[in-house]
């Protein structure tokens, strides 16, 4: 009786596209499909505030600037100098520096933080007329390898409201509603868990000239620019650890050893976590009509940047499928959806784990022994010498791995 009455209250309403969740996989879907005409509306269960303020990545690599570009939305959305194209590795206090830049023409990465893109994309889509929804409570998705799916929520005020669409969107990361909306035995989790901790710090501090990864026998640490005053810092730690067990004073001397700069300047720590570094691919990425796109179908460690760029990637791919069905009545590109994002998933998945198990291996020895430690120490040592690595190393870094499909003309 509770549910028939729910029913009858609903407010009713239907949209081409429903996007669960509004970080930059689902603000980016909603961006481009209205660059397409195609109508959708994006629910997101936080608030506004908590959104806009999220502080994960800091780099939007050079395929995902080109994406953007060519949708006519990079001087909408991204804010931020050029990455330069330089990463320094500081191998035992010694410098040695990298151009992770690519090459290839247009326009290389920009220093973009992910709450400013999400800030501007934000922006630019409630510009554009678009339909945002905050706090959406107690999201449900209904009849999924159905012709017309329906996904339920309750507005801020409790209204229930029922949106009859052609598709939804899962947007919503890894502990979202929609990949979970799936039942048992359609979707394969392949996973693993590094065996490696990681304290992240944020600190009104200043930035590096060049994003700064940090080998020694003491741990990982890194150091990159969240702005022109502040600063993220990553430590490894014992998986175990909590924020707890780092105070300030114990950050700044682990980060001037590990770093080898004694004279770091230390700042106000703004924020601080610890988390254990797991990589998750969720095969396939789509379920009738719903579509995974970004954290909700693959996890990466942070190494490599490479977790909201496949994001981007997952978000063009998926808004160019929708527009070909919507103007073309072309389901190819939707049903080659999973495919196609996989192959790069687990492209930057091997890069990504490569990365941290080089610079986790190549310092402290004790937790994978002095064969693997020597391996990693070997695979340095080449990056720094030889044209041909550092080669491949940039095209895998910027996104333009020449093996994968490379964004095309929009056609609008």
């Amino acid at each position: 009786m509770g549910e028939a009455q729910r029913q009858l209250d609903e407010v009713r309403e239907s949209a081409t596209v429903v996007v669960v969740g509004a970080g930059p996989a689902g603000l980016t879907v909603a961006a481009l499909l209205r660059r397409c005409g195609v109508d959708c509306v994006v629910l997101e269960r936080r608030s506004r505030e908590h959104v806009a303020q999220r502080q994960r990545a800091g780099i939007v690599e050079a395929r995902a600037v080109r994406m953007f570009e060519s949708w006519g939305l990079a001087d909408l959305v991204l804010d931020g100098p050029p990455h330069d194209g330089i990463l320094e590795f500081r191998v035992d206090g010694v410098s040695h520096l990298v151009d992770d830049s690519g090459g290839g023409e247009g326009p290389g990465a920009r220093l973009c933080p992910q709450q400013v893109l999400v800030q501007r994309l934000t922006a630019a889509h409630l510009a554009d007329g678009g339909d945002l929804r905050y706090e959406a409570a107690d999201v449900s998705l209904h009849d999924l390898t159905g012709e017309r799916p329906v996904v339920r929520y309750r507005s801020a005020d409790g209204t229930p409201h029922a949106i009859t669409c052609a598709f939804v969107a899962g947007c919503d990361g890894d502990h979202g509603v929609t990949r979970s909306a799936v039942p048992g035995g359609h979707l394969t989790a392949h996973t693993f868990d590094h065996g490696i901790g990681w304290l992240t710090v944020l600190a009104d501090a200043p930035p590096p000239a060049h994003p700064l990864l940090a080998v020694s026998a003491q741990g990982f640490a890194a150091h990159f620019p969240r702005g022109p005053h502040s600063s993220r810092y990553y430590l490894q730690c014992p998986p175990g650890d909590l924020p707890g067990a780092w105070p300030d004073h114990r950050v700044w001397d682990a980060l001037r050893t590990r770093l080898g700069d004694p004279g770091l300047a230390a700042g106000p720590v703004t924020d601080r976590e610890t988390f254990r570094l797991r990589s998750l691919v969720t095969d396939p990425m789509q379920y009738g009509r719903l579509f995974l796109v970004g954290d909700a179908a693959h996890i990466l460690s942070p190494m490599g940047g490479k977790g909201m760029n496949l994001a981007l990637y997952d978000a063009d791919l998926l808004a160019r499928a929708v527009r070909d069905h919507v103007r073309d009545g072309d389901d190819t590109s939707l049903r080659t959806y999973s495919e196609r994002c996989l192959r790069r998933v687990w492209s930057d998945q091997e890069f990504s784990h490569w990365l941290t198990r080089t610079v986790h291996d190549a310092g402290d020895s004790t937790h994978c022994g002095p064969f693997l430690h020597r391996l990693a120490r070997a695979r340095l040592d080449r990056l720094f010498t030889s044209p041909a690595a550092v080669g491949a190393f940039a095209e895998l870094m910027a996104g333009l791995d020449p093996a994968q499909e490379r964004p095309a003309s929009t056609g609008r």
